[in-house]
């Protein structure tokens, strides 16, 4: 049985997806691809990307999506054009309806706006237009994606964003495939750190920090460990069997330490954030879980992050 995905109006989501099978398609060039689509897709929709980690099987997403509003018709033509180029079957049909009569007729309005403000509809159009151009580039046909993305609802809390988006970055750094995720050309920290504005501001909108050099470093130093002094490239990976063993025997961790770890509930936990706002979410959706269950806060079970809580509760493997 599917679980059910819980949708706000409004919110940001960490949302994965899978490649087929778990095989290992997607090379430097897809992972790039997936890069160019995502911001172009992002603005005409009208979603914020706080950061990203693009891997070899799988990606990840950190996405703000906007509370509904009405969109003015200039502002829907103006995204159209920019997405779709000014000679695209859409923006031709929105610019003569304007011409003619002033407004976008309801048809044309509702087909672009039907595909703004809503994550599922955002990474339904995001994964098909990379897997028809991943298939066109390979030389394949058939599915790139193994099966419906998950996405976990977040908190609008300092505390919740900082912590799924040092996870997301730390992916390379999880995977052995660097040791510091400033030297992974693709996720949103590498991209910060080269000037990409769009995540620079993504990135501040939860940091303290009122310039980007301090939150720069704020947010450097929650992705690192006390093991060493953070921006040296000497900085070494921590095994995570020795990180699993501490956890064990009741050993107090860094939250940069906990991190480097494959935390399920922060991919599976379908809501994270305070108490409050995890038993507000469960009210929300009430109809979603059995009648015996009388509230939705559960802890993040075998790592201590005593901040957060989550709607599902992960009893086995909830440490990868």
């Amino acid at each position: 049985m599917r679980r059910a995905r819980i949708k706000e109006a409004g919110g940001v989501y960490h949302c994965v997806s899978r490649t087929v099978g778990g095989q290992f398609l997607l090379d430097e060039l897809a992972k790039q691809r997936l890069v160019d689509l995502l911001f172009p897709l992002a603005q005409f929709c009208g979603v914020e990307v706080l950061t990203y980690c693009m891997m070899s099987n799988h990606f990840h997403l950190l996405v703000r999506i906007p509370a509904p509003s009405h969109i003015p018709d200039a502002v829907l033509l103006q995204r159209a054009e920019a997405f779709y180029g000014k000679q695209g079957l859409l923006p031709s049909l929105a610019r003569t309806d304007l011409q003619r009569s002033g407004s976008i007729s309801p048809h044309i309005r509702q087909t672009l706006a039907s595909r703004m403000g809503d994550v599922s509809a955002f990474m339904k159009e995001f994964k098909q237009r990379f897997s028809r151009w991943f298939n066109r580039h390979s030389g394949r046909f058939g599915t790139v994606w193994a099966e419906r993305f998950s996405s976990t609802l977040i908190e609008e809390s300092a505390v919740a964003l900082q912590t799924v988006a040092s996870y997301i970055d730390l992916n390379p750094v999880r995977a052995g495939l660097v040791s510091d995720p400033k030297d992974y050309r693709f996720c949103g920290y590498s991209a910060a750190l080269a000037g990409n504005p769009v995540i620079r501001h993504g990135l501040m909108s939860f940091l303290s920090g009122r310039s980007w050099n301090s939150a720069a470093a704020e947010y450097r130093l929650n992705l690192f460990t006390t093991g060493g002094v953070a921006g040296h490239s000497e900085k070494k990976t921590i095994d995570r069997d020795a990180i699993r063993a501490e956890l064990a025997r009741g050993g107090r961790l860094s939250l940069p330490e906990i991190l480097r770890l494959r935390v399920r509930h922060l991919t599976a936990g379908v809501a994270i954030g305070s108490k409050d706002f995890v038993n507000q979410i469960f009210q929300h959706h009430r109809s979603h879980f059995g009648p015996k269950r009388l509230d939705g806060a559960r802890p993040i079970r075998g790592v201590p992050l005593p901040h957060l809580k989550t709607l599902r509760d992960l009893r086995v493997n909830a440490i990868g």
